[in-house]
């Protein structure tokens, strides 16, 4: 699994692509233990082909620790394929599942950027 940064103000998106599996969930963990002075962290899923029951135990832990601290935890860009995990494993109403555009309009408005800057990861 590979995940690359965006910083948008206080908003941080995590640009994942890979795998969601048992094994392959440190660098997702490390990335999201790494944040600091965020309100806001969007993990980008357009890149992710699969996630397990491993990787969907990752993704509440890290749920959690957001909660914990006050930070606003979502997902955007779900993939069909994975939307039906979580939608089996009824995860899809514990999750916020997001466009992406929802933080968008907040972001531009606080830092008055340009819609390029705003284009997810895909």
């Amino acid at each position: 699994m590979k995940v690359h940064t965006k910083k948008l103000g206080t908003v941080t998106i995590l640009c994942l692509q890979g795998q969601i599996v048992t094994g392959e969930t440190e660098t997702l963990r490390a990335a999201v233990s790494a944040l600091s002075g965020v309100s806001s962290v969007i993990l980008d899923f357009a890149g992710v082909s699969t996630v397990d029951a491993g990787g969907l135990g990752v993704l509440l832990g890290l749920r959690e620790q957001a909660a914990a601290k006050g930070v606003r935890f979502a997902l955007m860009n779900v993939t069909k394929g994975v939307g039906m995990v979580l939608a089996v494993a009824r995860l899809d109403s514990v999750f916020e599942i997001t466009s992406g555009m929802e933080f968008f309009p907040v972001v531009s408005r606080e830092r008055r950027v340009s819609a390029g800057v705003l284009v997810p990861c895909a």
